[in-house]
């Protein structure tokens, strides 16, 4: 259900992989509406990384609500669920699969944080700003940052038996939509 689409919207959904793609689609469309398509890549990495955690680790139930807020010059996206465990951002191991999303956010995001939700649930929110300047500011700097540092390998290309060109695995999505 979606709800107040002027400055405010409600999605309360089940925390699974094909409901994450559609609750993207939702984010995308109402910042469109809002004039903010500057903001969609960052507010449909957020909030696929904070519904993830979801289906992930909410117990006892994956069902929560995304709410998404525009407030004079800032975007709040925020996940409520029903587990009242805080989350802990840990350090990924460099080759592991899984386990930076919070960090990920943190990056992205102007804040962030988490607040219990009465005895048995919790919001994990994050911040964007909206002004034109700090908008385009993020990509300038993240660019400058990535062309400073040298690319990691995380995996070895395999040689085809011709020596020429590498051999290819076939692509795989972990969160349909």
């Amino acid at each position: 259900m979606i709800s107040y689409p002027s400055r405010h919207c409600t999605v309360e959904l089940q925390a699974l992989p094909s409901r994450i793609g559609q609750v993207r689609r939702i984010v995308s469309a109402q910042l469109r509406y809002w004039h903010l398509d500057a903001l969609i890549d960052r507010a449909s990495l957020g909030v696929t990384e904070l519904l993830s955690n979801v289906h992930r680790h909410a117990q006892p139930d994956k069902t929560c609500t995304v709410e998404i807020e525009l407030l004079l010059d800032r975007l709040t996206v925020s996940v409520r669920d029903h587990d009242p465990r805080m989350p802990v951002v840990d350090d990924a191991e460099p080759l592991a699969t899984c386990g930076r999303g919070l960090a990920m956010v943190a990056a992205m995001s102007e804040s962030w944080g988490v607040r219990p939700d009465g005895e048995s649930g919790k919001v994990v929110w994050f911040t964007l700003p909206t002004t034109s300047a700090a908008v385009a500011a993020p990509s300038r700097r993240a660019r400058r940052t990535v062309l400073e540092k040298p690319a990691r390998r995380f995996a070895e290309v395999g040689h085809a038996a011709d020596g020429l060109r590498p051999e290819h695995a076939p692509a795989r999505s972990a969160v349909a939509g």
